[in-house]
């Protein structure tokens, strides 16, 4: 018998009782010695705020009732599937951290979780076999992710030199580190550029030699961050400066209809069963791969430029098989 079948077997106990048990009748139902069923007894008042007390009078442990009062119940254990989804991910993303700056303080968190996942009570033993989350063109973020996140958590300035995939140019970068992105199965980092005097956002693994500074970092309000970076499509932040309309056709409107490209999207469906995407936008660079993953199923009513630049990546496409 573990630790949570011996709380759930001391509330039953408990709950069904108006005049106090004593303690050795308690230790042979949960077959547990006198130290095991005290440490059980102050993990439920202080975790599960049980109103166990200890009738000395008496000399047996009872729920304190108060009259008009409902009787006490443990807190539900059970999880809906969005809570089973997000105790998944956070066990994969403590998982993905590991040996990272974050291990130590969260081993203890993964032990819980596990617990919780394990135990038979809780319906959950089969979801770390049986929910997946596969990293699909995932990036590791290596050791900067270390240096980058104790940079962002101490507010310190970070300096390091940055490689650009776009440019293909190595810089040296001093910023003031605002906050860490997951995305798209990546690691980014928010952060005021001090050369460009603005927010940019930078690849994790894109990083070398990444020190923390002795300097304060500069902070900026949440407001403004949340006004970069999600105002406009994707990861790349700015205030969104352009509209995009797209038109999708019947047979992928079905599935594009219930997505979410971005918080102040606009859709409708059309007569013809065709469907209609509003999103506003300032880089166009992840917007175009977007678009262009649906293939002939999509087209580009405006603006005239966006049209123009997946029509033109969509002729160089076709060469390559001409």
């Amino acid at each position: 018998m573990d630790k949570f079948d011996r709380i759930f077997q001391l509330h039953s106990i408990l709950a069904n009782r108006r005049t106090p048990i004593d303690v050795d009748s308690l230790m042979a139902r949960l077959e547990c010695s006198r130290a095991t069923l005290y440490r059980i007894v102050q993990s439920m008042k202080d975790y599960l705020n049980a109103p166990i007390e200890f009738d000395s009078d008496r000399g047996g442990f009872i729920y304190k009732r108060v009259p008009g009062d409902e009787s006490y119940e443990l807190p539900g254990l059970w999880f809906s599937p969005a809570e089973l989804q997000s105790l998944a991910v956070m066990q994969r993303i403590l998982r993905d951290l590991g040996g990272g700056l974050l291990a130590e303080q969260v081993s203890a968190i993964t032990k819980h979780l596990n617990q919780l996942v394990q135990h038979r009570r809780l319906n959950l033993g089969e979801a770390a076999a049986r929910i997946r989350f596969p990293g699909v063109a995932s990036r590791t973020a290596g050791e900067a992710f270390q240096v980058a996140a104790s940079a962002t958590l101490q507010r310190r300035k970070l300096w390091f030199e940055y490689h650009s995939r776009g440019s293909n140019r190595q810089s040296e970068r001093t910023v003031s580190p605002q906050r860490l992105t997951h995305y798209r199965e990546a690691w980014y980092l928010d952060a005021w550029d001090e050369e460009n005097n603005e927010l940019r956002t930078f690849s994790l693994d894109r990083l070398r030699r990444t020190k923390v500074l002795e300097d304060a970092a500069l902070d900026l309000p949440d407001a403004d961050l949340d006004n970069h970076y999600a105002s406009a499509y994707g990861i790349f932040g700015g205030k969104a400066d352009k509209i995009a309309v797209l038109r999708f056709s019947a047979e992928r409107a079905r599935w594009v209809a219930d997505e979410a490209w971005h918080p102040q999207q606009q859709g409708k469906s059309l007569q013809d069963g065709r469907y209609e995407l509003r999103i506003p936008y300032r880089d166009s660079r992840e917007l175009v791969m977007d678009i262009m993953r649906h293939g002939s199923h999509v087209e580009v009513i405006e603006p005239a430029a966006l049209r123009d630049e997946v029509h033109k990546q969509l002729a160089a496409a076709a060469r390559q098989y001409s």
